[in-house]
């Protein structure tokens, strides 16, 4: 339970500080909301359902990632301006980290949800339903991105980060994807481990 709280203290403070003169507080909403929206579910469903330490500490670091890009923007994010110059790109290419993130976390989460609740049947359907699910998000979450865009005008640009690239949204996806395929293939009997743990003690 200990470890929960230093969680939820290290959530706030990267949120506090994200939110302190952030470039524009109507984009720092928009890319933090998420955090927010998700904290709120894990704290709403904890004594249902508790994921392994694992599993929170990635969406923390996701969590870290949001807010960063709500506080510069995706576009500016100081680190990848940096990287952008020295390595002679055309862009800041911060929001395909957070793309990244955005397939490999939920997959670790959509993973221990179906492992743990026995949903599938024929667990070799495992590896392609968890990607699979977590490209329905990205593509979901690409919706959302061009609607705020239409109805928000020239405020929602930030948000949208495409930086005149005419192949952001479809590039986004295919992050996203990678992030997917990686957790599973790579972290997956890593993941294993720890769910096993939960059945022998539930601390970790």
């Amino acid at each position: 339970m200990k470890k929960q709280w230093l969680l939820v203290l290290l959530f706030f403070i990267g949120l506090i500080a994200s939110a302190i003169k952030p470039k524009e507080y109507f984009t720092w909403f928009l890319e933090v909301f998420p955090a927010i929206l998700g904290f709120v579910i894990l704290c709403a469903t904890y004594n249902k359902f508790k994921f392994t330490n694992f599993t929170y500490w990635l969406i923390l670091l996701h969590c870290y990632i949001l807010f960063l890009g709500g506080h510069y923007t995706y576009a500016e994010v100081p680190l990848f301006n940096w990287i952008k110059e020295i390595a002679d790109q055309s862009r800041n290419n911060y929001d395909k980290v957070g793309h990244f993130a955005q397939g490999f976390v939920p997959a670790a989460i959509v993973r221990e949800i179906f492992i743990r609740k026995n949903i599938l049947n024929k667990k070799n359907w495992l590896p392609f339903l968890t990607v699979s699910v977590c490209l329905a998000i990205s593509a979901f979450y690409e919706f959302i991105e061009w609607i705020i865009s239409v109805f928000s005008k020239e405020a929602g640009d930030s948000f949208l980060g495409t930086q005149g690239y005419i192949w952001d949204t479809q590039s986004d996806m295919l992050y996203a994807l990678i992030g997917a395929v990686t957790m599973v293939v790579l972290f997956g009997k890593f993941q294993n481990k720890k769910i096993d743990k939960v059945h022998h003690n539930p601390k970790n």
